[in-house]
């Protein structure tokens, strides 16, 4: 199943909706007569709503009437969910790590760090170039689990029984603010300014639930900016498996439904063609080195197989 938040017109309500096809199904216009409505009150209702909320969605999907059914090209895709806390693994392709100025701990154990709700657009919305942030504007495709059961110290065995779904997140990065160097030719990261901003993390387009992806690490992820490949791996290349993090994460965190762990990206990102922050390009059949970090103008299409494709452009900063 695939579920989706949506506007029918521009600024109006977001809705929760069940992506079949080009055909969006709106989950309280399909609503059987006498159901729980409040599992279908916003994406993070319907994840805590769990297995009677997916059995509830169902039968909305297979019994919607006509005017509950909007053809996708008609609506605005927002972000799925707004999770509270988004819960970041950096340095989790080794091939990304060969490409990059690294730090001591770099590809050890993963790099932790947050991003929230604030820094979530959606598909089409615009990523922000700020240049009294950053003149070094990168993007990183990368493979999201919503969490879907709660639970804290988490065995790996059974970490992918607390995830509802999945997603792609666009973890936009301040390069010239992450990656810090001394003179003396030490590098640090500041996970902080580098990576938490308005619109650094672009979400979407759609969750698609567990039971769709039964091997979240044999996917095939891709990055095109202005249709150029930069990235093309499968999820099989990380260091640390999507079960790993959960229970990872889960030792810091009590984890909650509609949280969001992203998982890292593999090389191809602009950073690797920046000698001055360290970067190595190792080239790769098909993919197209960067010449510059991104400008306003740019769109970015971030692909995971199974989930689909998130594309945004970027935009300068409002006056």
């Amino acid at each position: 199943m695939k579920i989706v938040t949506y506007c029918a017109q521009p600024w109006g309500p977001e809705r929760l909706g069940f992506l079949i096809g080009e055909t969006i199904v709106d989950a309280l216009g399909a609503l059987p007569r006498g159901a729980n409505a409040a599992h279908f009150a916003d994406a993070v209702a319907f994840i805590r709503g769990g297995s009677a909320a997916l059995a509830l969605a169902r039968l909305t999907i297979d019994h919607a009437p006509a005017s509950a059914r909007l053809a996708a090209a008609t609506v605005q895709l927002c972000a799925p969910l707004r999770p509270s806390t988004i819960i970041c693994a950096g340095s989790n392709y080794r091939a990304h790590n060969a490409e990059k100025e690294n730090t001591p701990l770099s590809g050890k154990e993963p790099e932790f760090f947050i991003k929230t709700a604030d820094c979530v657009v959606g598909p089409e919305a615009g990523i922000v170039y700020d240049p009294l942030l950053t003149q070094k504007l990168d993007c990183e495709t990368e493979l999201a689990i919503v969490i879907g059961t709660p639970g804290r110290h988490i065995p790996v065995a059974n970490a992918l029984q607390h995830v509802f779904g999945y997603t792609i997140v666009n973890d936009v990065t301040a390069r010239d603010r992450q990656v810090r160097r001394s003179p003396e030719g030490f590098t640090w990261y500041e996970l902080g300014r580098g990576k938490a901003f308005d619109s650094s993390a672009p979400l979407g387009p759609c969750i698609v639930t567990a039971d769709e992806i039964p091997d979240p690490q044999a996917l095939m992820l891709r990055t095109r900016i202005n249709g150029e490949l930069r990235q093309a791996c499968s999820t099989a290349e990380m260091i640390w498996s999507c079960a790993y993090l959960v229970h990872y994460f889960s030792i810091n965190f009590t984890l909650k439904p509609g949280m969001v762990i992203i998982t890292g990206t593999p090389a191809g990102t602009a950073w690797s063609t920046d000698t001055d922050l360290g970067g190595k390009w190792r080239g790769a059949p098909g993919l197209v080195a960067a010449t510059r970090y991104c400008l306003p103008g740019d769109w970015v299409e971030s692909e995971i197989e199974g989930i689909g494709v998130l594309r945004n452009p970027v935009v300068s900063q409002p006056a």
